[in-house]
C-alpha cells in the first residue's frame, strides 16, 4: 500500500513539474514575441516535452494563455498589494517596480488584445485589477470627494498610473527609472491637489 501511495505522489509531483515547465516556457515566449510567432513546437522544445504533452495539458495555445492568467494575476496582485495606502512616494515606487518587471509584457498584450481573444481576456482582468488597486491605494484622496468628482478623480488616477503612461515616460521618452518615478509623482500631485 505504501509503494502505491508513493508512486501516485511521485506521478502527481512529476505532472505538476511538467505543467510548471510548460507554463514557464510559454510565459517566456509570450513575453518577448507576438502571439502568432509563438508556436506549440517552440513551447514544447523549451519545456523539454512533446507538443502532444502541451496539447494534452492545455488543449491549445489559447488554453495555455488562459492557464497563465491566474498565476500571473496572483503574482501581480501580491506585488501591487504591497503598495502603502495613502503614501504617494511609496505607491509610485511600488507601481514603477511592477512596471519594470511586467510593463513590457503588458504593453505587448495590449498591442494585440483586439485580435487575440485570450489576450483580451487577460488584459480585461489586468485593467480591473489596476482600477481596484487605484481605488485602494488612493482611498484617502478618493474618500474626500463624492459623486462625479470622485469618478473623475478615479479615472484620472487610473490613467496616470496606467502602464501606457509608464511606457511613454520610460520607453518612448527615455527617462530613467528615478525620473519616471518623479514624473509620475508630479502628475499624481496635480490630480490629487
Amino acid at each position: 500500500m505504501k509503494m502505491r501511495s508513493y508512486t501516485m505522489t511521485a506521478r502527481a509531483d512529476s505532472a505538476r513539474e511538467t505543467g510548471a515547465r510548460i507554463q514557464a516556457a510559454a510565459l517566456a515566449l509570450f513575453s518577448t514575441r507576438y502571439y502568432d510567432d509563438v508556436t506549440l513546437d517552440a513551447i514544447a522544445a523549451d519545456a523539454d516535452v512533446t507538443v502532444q504533452t502541451v496539447i494534452r495539458r492545455f488543449g491549445s495555445k489559447d488554453g495555455l494563455v488562459r492557464a497563465l492568467v491566474a498565476p500571473v494575476s496572483s503574482q501581480v496582485s501580491a506585488q501591487r498589494g504591497d503598495a502603502p495606502v495613502g503614501d504617494l512616494v511609496g505607491t509610485v515606487a511600488n507601481l514603477v517596480e511592477h512596471y519594470e518587471q511586467m510593463g513590457d509584457l503588458a504593453m505587448l498584450l495590449v498591442r494585440q488584445e483586439e485580435r487575440v481573444p485570450a489576450y483580451a481576456e487577460a488584459t480585461a482582468i489586468g485593467k480591473q485589477v489596476h482600477a481596484d488597486w487605484v481605488r485602494s491605494v488612493f482611498a484617502p484622496w478618493l474618500d474626500a470627494v463624492t459623486g462625479v468628482e470622485r469618478e473623475r478623480r478615479h479615472a484620472l488616477l487610473v490613467a496616470v498610473c496606467d502602464v501606457y503612461t509608464w511606457y511613454l515616460l520610460r520607453r518612448q521618452q527615455g527617462l530613467s527609472r528615478r525620473q519616471t518615478e518623479l514624473a509620475l509623482t508630479e502628475l499624481l500631485k496635480g490630480v490629487l491637489s
